[in-house]
């Protein structure tokens, strides 16, 4: 792991890239985000060679994900795939709904669910009506970064709910709201002064036929499918 200076510039941070493109010995190159202020992030994603881009952000891998081509997928839609398959949830014919339009998350999620043979519909904070939406989802994928903002009244009975959301609470009568009469939960708040919620409200799960915790559910899968692209780079680097 290289960890430049907070006070580095854009063009020191592609030099470095460069570099790494350059060196036979590396097969994956993963770039941490956020970037302090002063780096353009978009220039450095773009600078990764896409054999390389084991984050799957590069426009190469996104366009070859569009077309339905082999592609470096971005890892937590690709986790989130990897657990729909081994948990042998139908995709094919599924109404998905994702939540969230991101370019890490969302979107790709979005693809690789649609290239899957789901019939996939992407909303957002500015959807109108988005009940109307979730509640025909047979998979429901929330990523929107707001603390339990799918709440029981937006899930279709039965659904598969997919929870990429990692949100700190830090206010208690906040963390009693998701987690009432939770006294393990209460505890390990006093203990840290904040507990995790994902962007489903946890009340929101009785009603599902099957959810991804958090913590533990896609956060697991993502570092997973980063090991897996990278193992992928390498041979595909090698010709194998």
């Amino acid at each position: 792991m290289i960890t430049p200076p907070e006070n580095i510039t854009t063009e020191e941070m592609l030099t470095l890239v460069a570099e790494l493109n350059a060196r036979p010995d590396v097969d994956g190159i993963l770039i941490q985000l956020p970037l302090p202020k002063q780096v353009d992030t978009k220039r450095l994603l773009e600078a990764i060679d896409p054999q390389k881009d084991v984050d799957g952000f590069h426009p190469v891998n996104a366009g070859r994900l569009q077309a339905g081509q082999p592609a470096l997928a971005p890892c937590t839609p690709a986790g989130i795939i990897e657990i729909l398959q081994r948990s042998k949830i139908a995709i094919a014919g599924a109404n998905a709904v994702v939540v969230g339009r991101s370019d890490i998350v969302g979107k790709p999620a979005a693809m690789m669910l649609l290239n899957a043979s789901a019939t996939v519909s992407v909303c957002h904070s500015k959807t109108a009506n988005l009940v109307n939406y979730t509640r025909h989802a047979d998979i429901l994928v929330a990523a929107i970064g707001r603390p339990g903002f799918i709440t029981e009244e937006m899930v279709k009975p039965g659904a598969t709910i997919i929870d990429v959301g990692i949100n700190r609470v830090n206010d208690r009568v906040e963390m009693e709201k998701f987690f009432p009469n939770d006294t393990t939960r209460a505890e390990g708040f006093d203990k840290r002064g904040y507990t995790v919620v994902g962007d489903v409200d946890p009340r929101a799960f009785a009603v599902s036929g099957a959810y991804t915790p958090v913590p533990g559910g896609v956060g697991a899968l993502t570092i997973a499918m980063l090991m897996k692209n990278t193992v992928r780079a390498a041979r595909q680097r090698r010709g194998v």
